[in-house]
């Protein structure tokens, strides 16, 4: 436990230091702590009086600095520019103090003051005053917003005689701007950039915003207005102008020269189905396929859709460094244009090694692998990636012999197309590329005293985005064949005393499709979204059917000499995330497994059951210890072996809040709840079949955590403690007249420290 110490110290060292926050604060200055706005009206319902005084805020300048990051930067020497290396780190993670002094109060009021302009409050005023606590100061705003203006009418004013004018009329039941919603300019902005695209996508390529002008008339009634879409008068023709597509010329191996971007066709180069002007002399692209992520076509009109999926096509198809498009008019016709796309290759090999140390409470463990790609290995834009990896584990305590032990390693060679390779002509979305796989992989598990795993799996399928929110990946082939070796006397001796240990050791062979299904929408700013993840899977149904496969006549049947899985499997990852503040969230997950084993098996095979438990799921149990059902660890009186504890069924339930510190420094408090169960009934384990009483079996955990987040990479680590145990007879399994922070012996048993890299959902 001494790693709980150091994290525990370095929190009261923290705590210590941010009371100090005016330690470097000269005599006559004073620490700007804080900016407040207080909104004064009447109209406003207070949830939108809080939004609004909680934007205001944001714009006050300069930011005051949190005490937590003026705490690191005094811990790091302040002002002192002779530290050392340790508090030079420390004192970059904080920042310096900013001065009341340094805050220009008058500026601050004429800015809010157009900020609430900009909000429809075209008569407000804004006063401020300093509150003065020691050496600390709280600059106060006040504003008096008086009342909002409301939209009254929108008129597209532009000329309708003419193509253009009529091309923006015809988007005006689309706009933004609604009747009797408030002013406000940033809706104005999007309306004009709304507008811009629109036209983008009707061919007028140099038409822009800012060729746009709202006129607003704030005479026609009480606190209401007139708005009047025009384009300005100094708008040049050619933005007028519908584009048309000249000449599409590509160069797949460009490197910028000192002459700059060449706007020529090369000599020698004919153009691919006839449009397409791909030089690429020394044949390393396959033309057909390049020209399948071109969507322009010559003679049609500029698209700006078509311009960006290009784009996003090319850089996504991961060959690409730079990848750059020029349009010049053409030199043959009026209003048409020549599009060059300037393509720069990325080096096709690369190689990367990755190292991962792990830590909880009873083990640690290392992981590492050396990963080697080449990009465009058959000219078509493929990607062939070649991996090793190997790892190990020990365990270093823990109330129980858990015999994690384990020594692996392995290898995968896997190919991604950027196309779907099927014998039926299947476009799904043309925004998107979607993606062919293929993959072989090899592991070697060594349990050491226990037994030694061998498996390979086979994977080919498809992979593609419906939208931004939905992706779908269909395995077509899913082959997963895992064989035991050199089981040892010792662990043969447990599986007498407890005979579900050799499900583990069983031959594994199961194929069939597996289908999974994303959504979401939490990388966008709202209140509520969401993220799911669904799942199905099979294996060996037809054949089953076919052989007439019956396990529990004792008639099962075989493949390759090998006793194949019949089953389908099921599972579901909800989750919601509800943003509570700027800096506050507050998340909740539901993880639903089922599946129903027949025809050739009794129950799942190992490496497909569900297990609860670790890091990331029952953070208050250590991983694959929970369950199933009413299942007693401490019953099965194994001084050698643990078994893992998996099942048919699984249900979890997380509910997480999020807040911030400081600046990278997050912490969580989190709640935990639920189990596996089997599908059938185990003599060997007592209430381990799934009942419709299931909720009754939820063992449930709790605690908090700690997380630096700098933006690539967050570690996390997470203190939790059981609140529910389904085994234990007294108080329904609730254990909290049990808790003891007191005593070295539950701390042992009860506490557990995880540390893992990203959020845990």
């Amino acid at each position: 436990m001494k790693s709980n110490h150091f994290v525990f110290a370095g929190a009261l060292l923290l705590i210590i230091a941010s009371c100090n926050t005016t330690k470097h604060i000269a005599d006559g200055e004073h620490l700007f702590e804080e900016a407040t706005v207080n909104i004064k009206n009447d109209t406003l319902d207070k949830d939108r009086k809080k939004l609004f005084e909680s934007r205001l805020q944001s714009f006050v300048r300069p930011e005051p600095t949190s005490n937590f990051k003026v705490a690191l930067w005094n811990m790091g020497g302040g002002p002192d520019t002779t530290v050392g290396f340790i508090k030079r780190w420390i004192k970059k993670q904080g920042k310096p103090p900013v001065l009341l002094s340094e805050v220009n109060q008058e500026y601050n009021e004429n800015l809010l003051r157009n900020r609430l302009e900009n909000f429809g409050f075209f008569q407000a005023n804004v006063t401020s005053d300093t509150i003065i606590d020691g050496k600390k100061a709280t600059v106060q705003f006040d504003a008096v917003a008086g009342p909002g203006y409301k939209i009254k009418d929108v008129v597209f004013d532009v000329d309708t005689t003419k193509t253009w004018g009529q091309d923006i009329a015809s988007s005006q039941g689309n706009t933004l701007l609604r009747r009797g919603n408030n002013y406000n300019l940033d809706v104005v902005i999007s309306e004009r950039e709304r507008i811009d695209v629109d036209m983008k996508n009707k061919g007028y390529y140099y038409f822009n915003a800012d060729h746009l002008l709202l006129d607003v008339d704030s005479t026609v009634g009480t606190h209401q207005v007139d708005m009047y879409m025009t384009v300005k008068p100094e708008t040049p023709q050619r933005a007028k102008e519908p584009q048309k597509i000249g000449k599409i010329v590509v160069f797949p191996n460009y490197t910028q020269s000192a002459d700059g971007y060449s706007r020529r066709i090369p000599r020698g180069t004919e153009a691919y189905e006839g449009e397409y002007y791909i030089h690429d002399p020394d044949n390393k692209f396959r033309k057909k396929v390049l020209a399948n992520h071109l969507f322009f076509h010559k003679g049609e009109l500029y698209n700006r859709e078509d311009h960006n999926m290009t784009i996003n096509h090319l850089v996504n198809m991961n060959t690409f460094q730079f990848v750059k498009n020029d349009f010049v008019d053409s030199k043959d016709s009026a209003n048409t244009m020549d599009v060059y796309y300037y393509l720069t290759p990325m080096k096709p090999r690369t190689l990367r090694t990755e190292l991962i140390a792990k830590t909880a409470t009873v083990y640690d463990g290392i992981e590492g692998n050396v990963n080697w790609s080449l990009k465009n290995a058959f000219k078509g834009f493929e990607t062939l990636t070649l991996t090793a990896f190997a790892g190990f584990e020990t365990q270093r305590g823990g109330g129980v012999a858990l015999n994690s032990n384990y020594i692996r390693y392995g290898a995968e060679a896997s190919i991604s197309w950027p196309r779907l390779l099927s014998p039926y002509k299947w476009a799904p979305s043309r925004k998107y590329i979607p993606r062919t796989f293929a993959s072989v992989r090899y592991e070697f598990l060594d349990r050491r005293t226990a037994y030694t795993l061998n498996s390979m799996t086979f994977n080919f399928g498809y992979s593609w985005k419906e939208n931004e929110r939905k992706v779908h990946d269909l395995t077509v082939a899913e082959i997963i064949y895992a064989q035991p070796r050199n089981v040892t006397q010792a662990y043969r001796d447990q599986i007498d005393q407890f005979p579900t240990l050799g499900h583990i050791i069983e031959p594994q062979f199961s194929f069939g499709p597996n289908y999974v299904f994303t959504f979401q929408n939490n990388m966008e700013d709202r209140t509520h979204t969401y993220f799911v993840r669904s799942a199905l899977n099979t294996s060996g149904n037809v054949l089953g059917l076919i052989q007439g496969a019956d396990a529990s006549a004792d008639n099962p049947q075989y493949l390759f000499g090998t006793r194949y899985a019949q089953f389908v499997r099921g599972e579901a990852d909800f989750r919601h995330y509800w943003k509570l503040g700027p800096n506050s969230t507050f998340v909740t997950r539901a993880m639903i497994g089922a599946s129903h084993s027949y025809g050739n098996t009794r129950q799942l095979p190992y490496l497909k059951q569900f297990f609860s438990g670790g890091p990331n799921g029952m953070r208050a149990f250590r991983a694959r210890s929970v369950g199933p059902g009413l299942t007693n660890l401490a019953d099965l009186n194994i001084e050698d072996f643990f078994a893992d504890q998996t099942g048919d069924f699984k249900l979890e339930l997380n509910a997480e809040y999020r807040g911030t510190i400081s600046g990278m420094f997050k912490w969580a408090a989190f709640v935990d709840a639920g189990n596996v169960w089997l599908q059938r009934a185990d003599a060997s384990r007592p209430g381990a079949e799934i009942t419709t009483k299931f909720y009754e079996q939820l063992a449930v955990g709790g605690g908090l955590g700690l997380r630096v987040d700098i933006d690539f990479l967050v570690i996390r680590t997470d203190f939790a403690i059981p609140f529910r145990v389904p085994y234990v007879q007294e108080s329904n399994g609730w254990v909290f007249n049990q808790i003891d922070f007191g005593s070295r012996e539950w701390r042992s048993k009860n506490l557990v420290f995880n540390l893992a890299i990203g959020y845990p959902f």
